[in-house]
């Protein structure tokens, strides 16, 4: 088993806590190249394999490999396999030392109660001072995280592929429209009036996903990796 960390923004750090997000999406570095004796088929490969495998392969029930899920998690996903656990990196700064502990706050949950936004660890592994500012999620230590979670299972899938269900499973809300469509925001009542959208989970995630990536990343369609995992619970660890 290893662990790795991954930031995580405020919202979904929160969506987490609240058990509402089970998946994470994440872009593959190194995107398949079009098959150019196949159409519409895609290659991929890892920096562990010097063999490419073929998308179409690791469809159930087509692939040549015993386990493709089993050979996915091991040889090409850099966010690990199932079993193994994600430390979350998110936005925190030290409040203060006592004798023998520092108190941590963590920016999430800084509208929560003080034992909810808060935890201690030993003064002697805190390497930090106590500070005013925020320590962004990007240079947040292990030692610092709150949240561990599990990998319970990777695949790979184009990132417009993502169902309803899935895109709940991402921790978002609903919204009438997906902004990045360009529909004007005061159109969004009169368009759901009229019955020519419903709200989804969906158009939520595609906003997020491009207040993240950028304006049309989600028309871009990249090959993601998704990422199913449960939050460990202290009990879990004894």
């Amino acid at each position: 088993m290893k662990e790795r960390g991954m930031i995580f923004n405020g919202e979904m750090v929160r969506a987490i806590l609240d058990g509402r997000k089970t998946q994470t999406r994440r872009v593959m570095k190194v995107q398949p190249k079009q098959s150019e004796t196949r159409p519409g088929d895609f290659w991929f490969s890892s920096n562990k394999l010097k063999s490419m495998v073929h998308v179409s392969d690791l469809i159930p029930g087509n692939s040549p490999i015993t386990d493709y899920h089993l050979f996915l998690q091991e040889h090409c996903c850099p966010f690990g396999s199932v079993g193994d656990r994600i430390w979350v990196r998110e936005t925190f700064r030290v409040m203060g030392c006592a004798t023998d502990v520092a108190r941590l706050m963590y920016k999430a949950s800084e509208r929560n109660s003080f034992t909810e936004s808060t935890r201690t660890v030993p003064v002697a592994t805190c390497t930090k001072q106590p500070l005013h500012k925020w320590t962004p999620s990007i240079h947040m230590p292990r030692w610092a995280s709150r949240i561990l979670l599990e990998i319970t299972a990777v695949r790979v899938e184009r990132l417009n592929a993502v169902t309803e269900d899935d895109a709940r499973a991402e921790g978002v809300s609903t919204a009438m429209w997906f902004a990045g469509k360009g529909v004007p925001e005061d159109e969004w009542e009169n368009l759901a009036y009229t019955d020519q959208i419903k709200a989804s989970h969906t158009n939520k995630f595609a906003t997020l996903w491009e207040s993240i990536y950028g304006e049309k990343s989600w028309q871009a369609n990249p090959w993601v990796w998704v990422i199913e995992f449960r939050r460990v619970e202290a009990t879990d660890e004894q």
